[in-house]
Formats: structure tokens, C-alpha cells, sequence
């Protein structure tokens, strides 16, 4: 793919890429192979489509793909953002193992504060406030990290995705 430039020096998106970036930010296809039938819904291969997705991944034009999670609709009515302060050495290994649960839909890493020292935040989904704080307590022993901060969520916002390119 070559990579064009305008004159501001920001790379260009060409017209395959749209097509492309439109198929990712729709519902993401249910089926064994959901790159394939993105693939096919634009009129391209899947080898095509992943190798396009990988290039706009390395020169930065995409940055970040990621699910919306309607956690009510799907039978959780409790959940907790948990900012955690870990050791920045230990940061990866961490948030691995803390991505792994299958209780955490969001696991990132921010940069701390002079207040606010807590640099790993995750997501946590439970069907009560006690099973979410059960939850924690367990990626608490697991990672022996400690400090944390519980944030629960008052009120759900709509939650919808960015849309880049309309067709």
C-alpha cells in the first residue's frame, strides 16, 4: 500500500480504506470468520482486508479497535471502574493477568497525577455490587496489588461507537 501525504504531512486514507475502516466501526459479524465476511461485504479478500488492517494499524491511521459492551443487556447490573496503582515495572504483567478474567471488559494503562496515583484501570462486570467487589478482591490477591480506588457507576450514557467514514 503506498502511503500518500497531504500537504500538512498527515497520511491519507485512499478509498479501499474507507471502505474498510466503514466495515469495522458496524457491528462486528457473529460467525467463525468475521474478517472474511467483512471482507466479502466490501468486495475484497480476506488476506486483502487484514493486510490493509494491519498497515493502517502500523502507520498509526487506526489506533485502537474495541467492543461496546451493553453489560445490562446481558444480565450484569452491577459494575466498577477500579483504578489501581501498580508498579510501573510490573504494569504488563499485571494488567495481563487482570485482562484475562473474564469479569473485565476494559483493562488501560493512564498516566498518574500528584493526586491520583493510580495507573492501570479496569472495567469489572458482576450481577451485584457485592459479587463486583468479590471480584476485585480476587485480582487484588492474584496480582498483589493493593491500592485501588472503586468507582461504580451511577447512570448509563447511551454508548455508541465513533463512525469515521459514512457510505
Amino acid at each position: 500500500m503506498s502511503e500518500h501525504r497531504t500537504s500538512t504531512g498527515n497520511p491519507t486514507i485512499d478509498e479501499l480504506d474507507k471502505k474498510i475502516i466503514c466495515a469495522l466501526q458496524g457491528d462486528f459479524p457473529l460467525v467463525a470468520e468475521p474478517y472474511k465476511a467483512m471482507a466479502e461485504q466490501i468486495g475484497v479478500s480476506e488476506e486483502l482486508f487484514l493486510a490493509r488492517v494491519k498497515a493502517m494499524a502500523d502507520s498509526k491511521k487506526i489506533r485502537k479497535m474495541g467492543a461496546v459492551l451493553r453489560h445490562r443487556e446481558v444480565g450484569f447490573s452491577s459494575n466498577v471502574l477500579v483504578a489501581w496503582q501498580v508498579e510501573p515495572e510490573r504494569l504488563d504483567e499485571v494488567a495481563r493477568k487482570m485482562a484475562e478474567s473474564p469479569s473485565v471488559s476494559h483493562c488501560y494503562d493512564r498516566t498518574t497525577a500528584p493526586d491520583w496515583p493510580y495507573n492501570l484501570y479496569t472495567m469489572v462486570h458482576g450481577h451485584s455490587r457485592e459479587e463486583c467487589e468479590q471480584i476485585v478482591a480476587g485480582l487484588a490477591d492474584e496480582t498483589g496489588v493493593k491500592e485501588r480506588a472503586m468507582l461504580y457507576t451511577k447512570r448509563e450514557w447511551k454508548k455508541i461507537s465513533m463512525k469515521y467514514f459514512q457510505e
